[in-house]
């Protein structure tokens, strides 16, 4: 009887606890107003939280992006923020979205709907009024949880105890799911990873194999946004010891051909989880000795910065570089002609993909770049016309450049000889 009384307690300051963290953020200025602006539009206008933020509530986790739901149609809804003067823009209009902007923050408000028509890709929707069949077009039953400002919970398929459960169920007919939106393998992927304390459904994963060509009909910008929402650290050491949800991701990315690195990785190079990017995990993952950078580079159509950043890192280690290399000379020549995050990489990369490398030297030099600013050239242009005479012009740049390169060459260091030297010659 005890037992069973404190487990009632717990359930009722559990469910208190949940009301209070929800309430405290529909209060935040911001989502103040927004809550304000449509509840008070009409006795039937309402508003509620939806999916993510709900979610990461329920599950004690930090809530970093607000989506929200709303009875009204697109129009109403960008009347109201006209009216109360809230910034705003049309992210899918035709899907029932609306994002509004209030002190740069950004907040997703859906109309809810039906699907009319779906392609794998897309789909055709109708408006509506109805809580629940907007619930029924969402992915999972831990996605499909609705909360408005007071706390209330509107759980139609049971989401709440899946999550305490650890279970990620499609909503209805998994296959169906996914024919409407292919991008759900990977979605399922990232929540069983994120959230599963079970084993994958063998019929969910009947499925997934049996729709997976499909991925094919995705934009690469889709992929790479699904792509960089699974791949934090923590993320990658769950994938690489779970076969099933790897062998999905080598079949979608086959590029990624070192993401099971990640269960091998030292304790050293778990210390710098916090300060690496999606970028530099993707590094560890596609760099090998043949042309896999390039291509995936290009496939997934990489900004110039993103590629140089990734594409210098595969040259250093393609150059096969030996303990000379990791030298504090020749660190600080990269320090110089490629900055301080280029050497960091490069040293950093090094403790995820070689265990047997010289870690503790590694991590010395690494400690010493952290601290280390670019140095600025001391020889100047003007000073050289005015000291030595010299002309502005290509013999003037020539010999900026064999005085720079002399100075690095010295570590940083050159005389008043050694100038006069190139000055001469």
């Amino acid at each position: 009887m005890k037992n069973l009384i404190d487990k009632i307690f717990f359930r009722k300051n559990n469910l208190e606890n949940i009301s209070e963290k929800i309430k405290n953020l529909s209060n935040t200025p911001q989502l103040k107003k927004i809550f304000d602006s449509i509840n008070l539009y009409s006795e039937k206008s309402e508003i509620r939280l939806v999916g993510g933020c709900v979610r990461k509530i329920l599950n004690n986790e930090k809530v970093d992006d607000i989506d929200l739901a709303t009875n009204l149609e697109p129009i109403e809804v960008s009347e109201i923020f006209k009216k109360n003067q809230i910034d705003y823009y049309e992210t899918g209009i035709q899907h029932g979205t609306i994002t509004a902007i209030i002190d740069d923050k950004k907040f997703e408000i859906t109309s809810l709907r039906e699907d009319l028509l779906t392609d794998g890709r897309h789909a055709q929707v109708k408006f509506s009024k109805d809580w629940r069949k907007d619930a029924l077009r969402r992915d999972f039953t831990i996605n499909s949880i609705y909360s408005d400002r007071e706390g209330n919970i509107f759980d139609p398929f049971n989401g709440k105890e899946d999550l305490k459960k650890g279970y990620v169920k499609f909503i209805g007919d998994g296959d169906k799911r996914i024919k409407e939106d292919y991008l759900r393998i990977l979605r399922y992927l990232r929540f069983f990873i994120c959230y599963s304390k079970q084993k994958h459904n063998p019929e969910t994963l009947r499925i997934i194999k049996k729709n997976i060509d499909g991925i094919s009909q995705l934009s690469k910008e889709r992929l790479l946004d699904e792509l960089r929402k699974i791949t934090s650290p923590d993320n990658l050491i769950k994938i690489s010891r779970d076969k099933q949800t790897l062998d999905l991701l080598k079949v979608i990315f086959p590029e990624l051909k070192y993401i099971d690195n990640f269960s091998k990785i030292s304790s050293q190079a778990k210390i710098f989880f916090d300060e690496i990017d999606f970028l530099f995990l993707l590094s560890i993952m596609i760099i090998d000795d043949t042309d896999n950078v390039d291509y995936f580079l290009y496939k997934f159509n990489f900004s110039k910065k993103d590629k140089n950043r990734i594409k210098f890192i595969s040259d250093f280690y393609k150059n096969k570089p030996n303990l000379k290399s990791f030298s504090e000379k020749n660190m600080n020549k990269i320090l110089y002609y490629n900055g301080k995050k280029a050497v960091l990489d490069i040293l950093i990369y090094n403790m995820f993909r070689f265990k047997k490398s010289n870690q503790k030297n590694i991590n010395d030099l690494i400690k010493l770049y952290k601290s280390k600013n670019v140095p600025q050239m001391p020889i100047k242009a003007d000073l050289l016309k005015s000291k030595y005479n010299l002309k502005e012009g290509r013999s003037l740049g020539n010999k900026l450049r064999l005085i720079e390169k002399e100075w690095v060459e010295n570590n940083f260091q050159i005389s008043e000889q050694q100038v006069e030297n190139i000055i001469n010659n």
